[in-house]
């Protein structure tokens, strides 16, 4: 069963961009939201519910598997999908 995982960013984030890039270069299939993109009601919605799992306005926020890991962390990104160690 492939790996959930969704990643909230903002186009201007450069540790959204290397999450992105790791993402990627390790071949996982992802979905990819850039949250200052949206139109206004939807950008709304979507910064409200990255900021309910972050718990805070970081990014990126990355769920992996039902588990939220903040910011660029390739480690803590591995030990939440399957077939990597985790």
């Amino acid at each position: 069963m492939p790996d959930d995982v969704f990643v909230y960013a903002l186009s201007t984030c450069p540790w959204c961009r290397k999450t992105r890039q790791w993402l990627d270069d390790s071949r996982i299939a992802y979905e990819w939201l850039e949250v200052d993109t949206l139109p206004q009601d939807e950008q709304d919605r979507a910064a409200d519910k990255a900021y309910e799992l972050s718990g805070g306005r970081r990014y990126p926020v990355v769920v992996i598997n039902g588990e939220v890991v903040v910011g660029y962390s390739p480690d803590k990104f591995l030990e939440h999908l399957t077939g990597w160690g985790g």
